[in-house]
């Protein structure tokens, strides 16, 4: 099939590549130059685990172009995908003026015959305003469906290509056709396809993001509990997750989550809510909210309680981005706990495996070091922030030049604290209350 991409953000790039990789013929519309010239080049413009190689084989197969705007070649795309991003407003709502400017321009072009795929994260409600918005440029009712995407960093492309469900919302099934078509490697593997209205296929990733982000502030506000009881907060999410009603997965317990997706998400919900009359149905949301962030200011005040005066004290932060496998740094805790240390006098150290030249463009006063033994030499205090693998490995005997005092603070509760404490390491976890000589 003949397809647009609209879009070539972190969605948008990684569907691109995905749709080629199946054999379409795909075009990407990016109106910023800069990242479009990258792409063209055969550039990724974030780090993705496999998209960089995947880009390779759709580029020299002649699969996949880049453009800054629409022309006739675009227009006459079987399918094109509005992937723009939706960031929070400063009212804490879902910012769609992105969705809304792609669909008009869209709408200029649009031919009759093609169906226009809403994949960008948005408020319930806004798949039907953009059908009435493209209607009056283009004369006509598009064929608009929706079908939200459920990628997760580090394992983006996979999920593209191998997803666990497609949903997809929609006025009139027969407008689904041409993107069951277009899924059709997927479905004939085994992929479900859930077929629901429009106003549902926009609920349902708001709504799995909010359960994703309220099962990990719930083992969190357990871990509060453990800390001030005495118990273990990883033994006990072990414990919980073993009950198939439950599960494992987001149970556990740290300085909470990140990025682009979750936190905003669930503001955006709250006030979706709250504009639908209803906003006390989700008031749980504004405490898994509060749960979250309180988890970054708890890594704070350990490294308080164990340096007394932060001011001139060196504290090396492994990792920086919120999530392994990703050099994404919004809304990181990890980043954001380097940036408030260095704001309370302390002499803050990064260390991160891909991380440090996005850094570098945001936060230019934090001090960086790519050598992790440079990073951590003489440092009086070290946090674990981002559970990259390669933290994990470290043989903590390896550092002997220091630190001083040699005190990790464990922020993902994944490192090995016999390993660490028989090198000599005091081992401080979130949630846990660990004995050390």
């Amino acid at each position: 099939m003949k397809i647009s991409v609209i879009g070539l953000g972190y969605l948008g790039a990684t569907h691109a590549v995905a749709m080629a990789s199946l054999g379409h013929e795909v075009i990407g519309i990016e109106p910023d130059s800069i990242r479009t010239a990258q792409l063209k080049a055969g550039i990724t413009p974030f780090h993705e685990p496999g998209l960089q190689q995947a880009l390779d084989k759709v580029l020299a197969a002649g699969n996949i172009s880049f453009q800054c705007q629409h022309d006739d070649q675009s227009a006459a795309a079987d399918i094109h995908f509005i992937c723009v991003g939706t960031p929070q407003a400063a009212d804490k709502s879902a910012d769609t003026s992105f969705v809304f400017a792609a669909a008009a321009e869209l709408a200029k072009v649009l031919k009759p015959a093609s169906l226009v795929v809403g994949k960008s994260t948005v408020p319930v409600g806004v798949a039907r305003k953009l059908i009435s918005q493209m209607a009056a440029i283009s004369g006509f009712e598009p064929k608009l469906c929706w079908n939200p995407e459920f990628l997760r960093e580090g394992t983006a492309l996979e999920d593209s290509l191998h997803p666990d469900r497609i949903v997809v919302g929609s006025n009139n099934h027969q407008d689904t056709v041409a993107l069951r078509v277009c899924y059709k490697p997927m479905l004939d593997s085994g992929t479900p396809l859930v077929e629901v209205d429009l106003e549902t296929s926009e609920l349902v990733k708001v709504s799995a993001n909010a359960f994703l982000a309220t099962k990990i502030s719930f083992i969190n506000a357990m871990a509060e509990i453990a800390e001030a009881s005495g118990a273990d907060a990883v033994k006990l999410a072990e414990a919980i997750g073993m009950d198939n009603r439950i599960g494992s997965k987001f149970l556990r317990t740290g300085i909470g989550f990140g990025g682009g997706c979750l936190p905003k998400d669930i503001r955006g919900f709250i006030a979706r809510a709250d504009e639908l009359g209803v906003g006390s149905s989700l008031d749980f949301l504004k405490d898994v909210d509060a749960i979250n962030l309180r988890r970054r200011q708890r890594v704070i005040d350990l490294a308080t309680q164990e340096l007394k005066d932060l001011r001139g004290k060196k504290i090396t932060m492994l990792g920086i981005s919120f999530k392994p496998d990703s050099d994404d740094l919004r809304d990181s805790p990890a980043l954001e706990i380097a940036v408030r240390l260095k704001e309370l006098g302390a002499a803050v150290c990064c260390h991160d495996p891909i991380s440090l030249d996005a850094l570098h463009s945001i936060e230019p006063d934090l001090k960086t070091e790519a050598d992790i033994g440079n990073a951590i030499a003489d440092a009086d205090l070290v946090i674990l922030g981002t559970e990259w693998s390669d933290y994990r490995k470290l043989q903590p005997a390896a550092f002997t030049a220091a630190p001083k005092t040699k005190t990790i603070i464990d922020g993902r509760n994944v490192l090995d604290v016999d390993l660490w404490q028989a090198a000599g390491w005091k081992v401080i976890a979130l949630g846990r209350n660990i004995q050390n000589a």
